[in-house]
């Protein structure tokens, strides 16, 4: 007599087939082909970034909003200012692993505060944009150029050491981290150094990836 399976054997077969590609192969929902995630160091502590596996997850926050008055929330162009480069997620996480990993980068939040206080990408530091359309004059200014690598030498500025830089805000309709970036253009921050992550929180969150909240 012919070995047969009831179809309930089966579906628990299957199931348990399905149970074990995922667990052997990775995550169903990966950030690329061969990527499920990325490990950080975000605070003092290991971060994992990878995408929500829940594939009927949808956004409930504010980023779900497709509408906001513009100005002040224009849409953003993709070349925010010459020789500036353009980021995507995959990029921002190579960024990560290399620059940000090797302390020749920072990931920099150039949201105000209480937008940085709501969520954020793991790794990225806070930065608001405001100190930085100061002026190269402001005292604060000039202390935050010294963090970022810069060096006062014979009544000018030096940036031939300054850290790569990439900066994101809210999304493609936000322009903090652009006023950022123009204005450290202007104070002669070289663009080849600078790097612009259009998407922002808006792009991140609806591709499902990790975001932390700082701790105060």
């Amino acid at each position: 007599m012919p070995f047969r399976f009831s179809s309930s054997k089966i579906k628990a077969t299957l199931l348990s087939l399905t149970v074990f590609s995922l667990s052997a192969f990775g995550l169903e929902v990966n950030i690329a082909e061969g990527l499920p995630y990325v490990d950080v160091e975000h605070g003092g502590k290991t971060v994992r970034i990878q995408r929500i596996q829940d594939t009927k997850h949808k956004l409930k926050n504010s980023y779900a909003k497709t509408s906001r008055p513009c100005p002040p929330f224009c849409i953003q162009p993709i070349q925010v200012a010459k020789g500036v480069k353009l980021y995507g997620e995959l990029e921002l996480l190579n960024f990560l692993k290399t620059e940000v990993k090797n302390n020749t980068g920072l990931l920099i939040d150039a949201r105000l505060p209480q937008w940085y206080r709501n969520g954020t990408i793991p790794g990225a530091i806070n930065i608001p944009f405001t100190l930085f359309t100061r002026g190269i004059e402001d005292p604060y200014t000039q202390k935050i150029l010294e963090l970022l690598g810069a060096e006062y030498k014979n009544g000018k500025w030096d940036f031939s050491h300054a850290q790569k830089l990439l900066f994101f805000c809210n999304g493609p309709w936000c322009a903090q981290s652009p006023h950022a970036i123009k204005a450290l253009i202007k104070m002669g921050y070289p663009a080849n150094k600078i790097f612009y992550y259009r998407g922002g929180m808006q792009n991140w969150q609806m591709l499902g990836l990790t975001t932390v909240i700082p701790e105060e």
